[in-house]
């Protein structure tokens, strides 16, 4: 399996996990939502808008790439996060439906990257201004890796308050492959 494969894998799991979150979501309250529970950024409704401006944040990074013009040219055009904590949707339906439009762009991005890309680096400045040129495939791991972070703490506030994802192992969406 090539590294454009994984990556697609991720963005398949991603796209996947996003939505088993979603829909536990979605059977609680705005008040369970939007609770504090102690979590980095305090509630279910925090977290998954932190994730989604971390996604955010970097897919605007990932835009200036030569190679992703085109490809993430409908997420360049988004707003600029504020902060890490900002609220972008203060309600689970429309952040629900952002979150959807944004992992199809994730999905069709990485789709489009080919291996040659993934070994080019990408110079961007982090959220203080500092200058950083890192291989562009690191940083796509670490864009999967952030959200599978967050969204793991997200699976257990929704625990928490009731509500259960399912299976979210990536094994699930791994395929079976014939035995040599």
């Amino acid at each position: 399996m090539t590294l454009k494969h994984h990556f697609e894998l991720l963005a398949a799991y991603n796209q996947w996990m996003n939505s088993k979150v979603y829909e536990a979501a979605g059977q609680l309250s705005e008040t369970e939502l939007a609770k504090d529970r102690g979590a980095f950024f305090g509630s279910i409704l925090g977290t998954l808008n932190h994730i989604l401006v971390g996604d955010t944040i970097w897919l605007k990074r990932f835009a200036t790439h030569p190679s992703c013009v085109s490809s993430l040219q409908e997420v360049s055009k988004l707003s600029n996060p504020t902060s890490l904590s900002q609220t972008v949707f203060d309600d689970i339906g429309s952040l629900s439906e952002h979150r959807a439009w944004l992992d199809r762009q994730i999905v069709s991005w990485i789709a489009q990257l080919t291996e040659g890309d993934l070994g080019l680096v990408l110079s961007y400045r982090n959220t203080k201004g500092i200058s950083a040129n890192k291989r562009y495939s690191s940083l796509i791991l670490h864009f999967f890796n952030h959200q599978t972070h967050h969204r793991g703490q997200v699976s257990a506030l929704l625990s928490q308050a009731g509500a259960d994802v399912g299976v979210t192992d990536l094994l699930a969406l791994i395929p079976e492959e014939a035995h040599v």
